[in-house]
């Protein structure tokens, strides 16, 4: 696992980033299911780290997996994300964290479909989109 250099203070976090995407990314709070901007979206194009920009997952690796969060059964590529046992809440998890600035993005579980058989659950405040540019509207 490669682990990033923070390249912000906490107080530059907390400038770049509104309430609710700094206790997600920064802080590992998860949102509630079913709320989220992205679950039910559907437009071809990429997911990015809404705290640096990085691509992410393809919106052709997402799927509705009825969690109430935005599911995909793998990253874009396997070094865009690090995987992070977490242990927290009594529970034996493995978190999802951006490889470029270390923000919290979800978690990931072995209970996805095919191809993978992953589900990467990820808080949709921890996701920015950039449409495909076939996608746009004149």
């Amino acid at each position: 696992m490669n682990q990033p250099k923070p390249y912000k203070t906490d107080e530059q976090w907390r400038k770049s980033l509104n309430p609710e995407q700094y206790a997600v990314c920064r802080c590992s709070a998860t949102e509630p299911p079913f709320s989220g901007k992205w679950y039910k979206h559907k437009e071809a194009g990429t997911y990015t780290c809404v705290a640096c920009h990085a691509h992410l997952f393809a919106s052709e690796a997402k799927y509705d997996s009825g969690s109430g969060w935005p599911s995909f059964f793998q990253p874009i590529k396997r070094a865009s994300v690090n995987l992070v046992p977490d242990e927290s809440h009594g529970m034996h998890r493995t978190e999802v964290r951006c490889a470029s600035c270390d923000s919290h993005l979800g978690h990931v579980f072995p209970d996805g479909p095919k191809p993978t058989g992953m589900r990467y659950c990820i808080n949709s405040v921890a996701l920015g989109f950039e449409p495909d540019a076939h996608s746009l509207s004149p």
